[in-house]
């Protein structure tokens, strides 16, 4: 099966592999926004609503899988607000036919808000109990953030797939050896915690209680900066501001190291790339070319090298510093 294979996975599939485990789905499968794996809100005779997902095949092991959900039933045990996937006979982890699967409760809630600092300053608490726990011991299956397969793995798939016009070659992988170069020698964590791995607003839900998070497909090793700098936004002033709110919820629950905030553009950069790479990587998954039109055009690589300089730029800056206290 290949990596982009969900050809095979049609609704009666899903529903079999549902009734497998002991669940009736009582409503259409509707089907939510989602690119890695194929997400489904249903509700179950007694009209209970349930998200499930099926991985990607090949993209994880099912170890890893395996580390993901233990690891969101470990924070759920902790009284941790996200959404951990259920229990059937003490399994959270399911296969029907090739494809793995879970299931979870249905839950909404509003989008987060990164421009609200006393949200901000929630999130905080909420990323300090997280670290708190997953700070206790480290995953031995998931992958770990790093220079190889953030960078020079993405360099060689964006290489490898033709997909850089040829008049951009020369610009494009100039730009993007020099962004790497700097990146690599800035990039040395000196702790690695267990971590969310994606925290974008996507990814985080608000109610009246507070927030959740819904998703730890992306959770992996790494520094504890990765879970707090995608919630930066605006200018310079306007990040330390917002980094100053965070960490005044976050410290109410563990230390944050100051010298990581030296990672925050080495992992933009890390990011950026392995977007790109990404998006090469999936895009004979007919979901791609159908979300993503404007990748693989000449307009979208010429963008890219704007992006990459002022990325360069921003490696050569000073890194984000802490207001000072009084």
């Amino acid at each position: 099966m290949a990596a982009f294979d969900f050809t095979s996975l049609s609704p009666d599939l899903i529903l079999d592999g549902l009734e497998s485990v002991g669940i009736n789905v009582d409503s259409g499968l509707l089907a939510l926004n989602s690119y890695e794996n194929r997400v489904y809100q249903f509700h179950d005779e007694h009209l209970t609503k349930y998200v499930t997902k099926f991985y990607r095949p090949q993209r994880w092991s099912k170890e890893q899988i395996s580390e993901e959900l233990n690891f969101a039933l470990e924070l759920q045990r902790h009284e941790l607000p996200l959404v951990a996937p259920i229990e059937i006979e003490g399994q959270s982890l399911f296969e029907y036919k090739g494809y793995f699967f879970a299931i979870y409760p249905c839950r909404g809630g509003r989008i987060f808000e990164v421009d609200n600092l006393d949200q901000l300053e929630w999130m905080g608490r909420f990323l300090g109990r997280i670290h708190g726990v997953s700070s206790q011991h480290k995953f031995t299956s998931r992958s770990a953030l790093s220079i190889e397969n953030m960078l020079y793995e993405s360099n060689q798939t964006i290489e490898n797939s033709g997909f850089v016009p040829n008049a951009l070659t020369v610009p494009f992988f100039t730009v993007l050896s020099q962004v790497i170069v700097e990146a690599a020698k800035q990039y040395h964590p000196k702790h690695e915690i267990r971590l969310h791995g994606d925290c974008h607003a996507g990814n985080i839900l608000w109610t009246d209680e507070g927030p959740h998070f819904v998703d730890l497909d992306d959770c992996k090793m790494g520094p504890a900066i990765q879970d707090l700098w995608m919630m930066l936004s605006g200018d310079r002033p306007q990040q330390i501001l917002q980094l100053d709110t965070i960490l005044s919820g976050y410290e109410d629950f563990v230390t944050f190291d100051s010298q990581e905030l030296a990672l925050i553009e080495p992992l933009r950069t890390m990011r950026m790339v392995h977007y790109m790479a990404w998006l090469c990587r999936r895009w004979q998954d007919p979901a791609f070319p159908r979300n993503f039109p404007w990748f693989n055009t000449e307009k979208y690589w010429e963008q890219q090298i704007l992006i990459l300089k002022e990325q360069l730029f921003a490696l050569q800056e000073p890194p984000l510093s802490l207001l000072p206290s009084f």
